[in-house]
């Protein structure tokens, strides 16, 4: 074989094989020593494939795509400092449990570490973030290199999707020449036609033995408990807990991010992270906390459990341990729904009387989100942002929320309803870079999409616009502009007049407009809830780029919140 069919069959059966291992998709961050994986991903009929000349952009893009479609995606990039602009997209995935695979092309060996250029040391470039990293072999003609190149692609997705679901990293170093020969006869099938993978690795699920779940139901029956559901993408497990939660008579903690906010259940408690703020009425105090996965949003909640020294803290999370409060007592790591499903037949039929705990939940439940939907709105006050969407979005459509305070004024003021939005965010890390770029990755499984973001946040990724723009990717983007960091407004930070505005402040002064000009957006400037509403409905009939800038004040937008939440405290301490 000449060292160009080397090259094909090599790598057209590490990319084959990655497609017959259930990736579909890939996001290609052009350069030149990748062109052997980047000419045969494209040429493969059954891979979708992306390209992004903006690596950090591309890689929040693939976990977007990943994140949505539960599947990997495959990531590629050059040698050098290419494969760094991934890190922060590969640091998420793997906080956020989303499964990527990372390949980066490198220079050949002899070419290290000597002053080539291009060439910087990739051997584990992302730390421990990886859940896995190989170096790849060069391309040669050994006969066992076919079994290894597909043993490899099978493996590395495998390994991506199994739970906890996570990023893998393979380097490829490759000579010149660069170039694949894409007529080459068995560039994909390499002497199996079949579509087949080579290796394959059933779905794997830990579950917890029979007498483990009969020792909790035994715990559980009778308890004045309750039952919070962090971020997690099951969409299976909401039905599985709200039965598990009438028969245990525990009402439901649900996070916005939960996928379990549903407008049919009379548990569900959605309003928890404004009433406990503050002092929280004794009342309240369960005896035992059922969490399914990551910690919520709210940092009321998280210093409510905190409190809660005597009882008993039930973490279900499959994912791995992720408890900051430290006041776990049970750590299961066991596939959420199974555990839900088998803990309620166990539970069934067990008497229980918590009638009136479950009242207490209901009724301060019911008082606070009244007092939410009566916040002045003559104001553009940045959380009816939500309320406002909540109303307008519908259930086949996809909400995409930044971090700071978006992700926090859509826990308190946006209210499901029954055609809510798929709701979506970055909460593994909870960094505001490549939101954008995530949000545009998600909107491409939706015919319409939804981006609320903070202008700071907005202004990080904007180059992840691109590929709404070369692509006519429906996004609506709301660009909330109180010209800064607000969520600093809500910190002891605020107190410092003397650095506020210079260190935590930050105010950019940009006119977006010109953004969406850039990018072929079109753009709204809003002044009133008639115009954003307006805006809104615009925007959903025009195919592509919307941007829709809503300014406010700081200083205004943390009065009304005070105001709203001091109403919240005070009707608490009237609830018994």
């Amino acid at each position: 074989m000449t060292d160009n069919e080397i090259l094909s069959s090599y790598v057209g059966s590490f990319v084959d094989e990655l497609v017959r291992s259930g990736v579909k998709q890939a996001v290609i961050s052009p350069g030149s020593r990748s062109t052997p994986i980047a000419m045969i991903m494209a040429e493969h009929p059954s891979l979708n494939v992306w390209v992004h000349v903006d690596e950090r952009s591309a890689g929040f893009f693939a976990l977007g795509i990943a994140k949505v479609q539960k599947k990997p995606v495959a990531l590629l990039c050059s040698s050098g400092t290419a494969g760094a602009n991934y890190y922060p997209a590969v640091i998420e995935a793997a906080q956020s449990k989303v499964p990527l695979i990372v390949l980066t092309a490198d220079r050949p060996h002899e070419l290290r570490d000597n002053g080539a250029p291009q060439a910087i040391n990739q051997i584990n470039l992302f730390g421990d973030y990886p859940k896995w990293f190989m170096e790849m072999s060069l391309p040669d003609s050994s006969s066992d290199l076919t079994r290894y190149i597909r043993t490899a692609a099978s493996r590395a997705s495998s390994v991506s999707s199994d739970a906890p679901a996570g990023p893998v990293h393979l380097n490829f170093p490759f000579r010149d020449p660069l170039i694949p020969d894409l007529s080459y006869p068995s560039l994909f099938s390499n002497g199996r036609e079949e579509n087949e993978p080579w290796v394959s690795v059933p779905e794997q699920v830990r579950v917890l033995k029979e007498e483990g779940i009969q020792q909790y139901a035994d715990r559980l029956a009778g308890q004045k408990g309750i039952i919070v559901v962090g971020p997690q993408e099951n969409e299976k497990l909401a039905s599985s807990v709200f039965s598990l939660a009438n028969a245990l008579g525990y009402p439901v903690l649900a996070d916005p991010l939960s996928n379990c906010r549903r407008t049919d259940e009379p548990l569900l408690v959605e309003s928890y992270d404004a009433f406990l703020r503050g002092e929280v009425n004794p009342d309240l105090y369960p005896d035992v906390i059922l969490r399914f996965g990551a910690m919520p949003v709210s940092k009321a909640y998280m210093l409510f459990v905190k409190q809660l020294r005597d009882a008993r803290s039930i973490v279900v999370d499959e994912a791995g341990w992720r408890d900051p409060t430290l006041c776990s007592t049970d750590m299961l790591s066991v596939s959420p729904v199974q555990f839900t499903d088998a803990l309620h037949s166990a539970v069934q039929g067990v008497g229980h009387n918590n009638s009136k705990w479950i009242e207490k939940w209901q009724e301060m439940n019911a008082k606070t989100l009244d007092v939410l939907k009566s916040v002045d709105t003559e104001e553009l006050f940045e959380g009816h942002v939500f309320s406002e969407l909540s109303g307008m979005m519908r259930s086949d459509e996809l909400l995409f929320v930044g971090n700071s305070m978006p992700i926090r004024d859509l826990d308190n003021f946006f209210n499901p309803v029954d055609h809510s939005p798929k709701v979506m965010g970055n909460r593994g890390a909870n960094g505001i870079d490549g939101i954008v770029s995530t949000a545009l990755g998600a909107s491409t499984a939706f015919p319409f999409s939804v981006l609320v973001i903070g202008d700071l946040s907005f202004y990080h990724d904007m180059n992840g616009l691109l590929l709404a723009k070369l692509h006519q990717l429906n996004l609506t983007v709301i660009v909330v502009n109180n010209d800064g960091g607000g969520i600093f407004s809500f910190l002891p930070q605020r107190e410092q007049e003397t650095h506020f505005e210079q260190l935590f402040g930050t105010p950019l002064g940009l006119d977006y407009e010109h953004v969406a000009s850039l990018y072929g957006a079109r753009f709204d400037r809003v002044t009133n809830w008639e115009d954003f509403r307006s805006a809104f409905i615009t925007s959903r009939k025009v195919k592509g780029l919307s941007i829709i800038e809503v300014p406010t004040d700081r200083n205004t937008n943390l009065s009304l919140h005070k105001e709203v939440f001091a109403k919240v405290k005070h009707i608490a301490k009237g609830v018994s």
